[in-house]
């Protein structure tokens, strides 16, 4: 059975930094581009950043661009997103997914305020 566990969300204040984690079981983690998903209240889903099965290659949003960093550890089967210089306009429920078989993690809440 696929499953896709974040972890890392809470409260942060505008310009501090979370990271968020992804646990993969029950598939080839090491095999499948993976990717970061928000949702930000009242609006739709939006694709912050995806990276390749081997890390070469990486994607962002223009939104996150230059403060997001994504990554993996093929060994630990995990997908992290280091999040810095965050803005209110992050706030949102962020979903770790495999778009190769339309797997979503749970989401987790990141909420930036003061």
């Amino acid at each position: 059975q696929v499953q896709l566990v974040e972890s890392g969300g809470g409260l942060v204040q505008p310009g501090g930094s979370l990271k968020l984690s992804c646990a993969a079981s029950g598939f080839t983690f090491g095999t499948y581009w993976m990717y970061w998903v928000r949702q930000a209240p009242g609006k739709g889903l939006e694709c912050l950043s995806g990276i390749s099965s081997t890390s070469k290659t990486t994607y962002y949003a223009d939104s996150v661009k230059g403060r997001f960093t994504i990554s993996r550890d093929n060994t630990k089967n995990t997908l992290l997103l280091q999040m810095n210089s965050l803005e209110s306009e992050d706030t949102a429920v962020y979903y770790c997914f495999r778009r190769a078989r339309g797997d979503w993690g749970q989401g987790i809440q990141v909420t930036v305020s003061s």
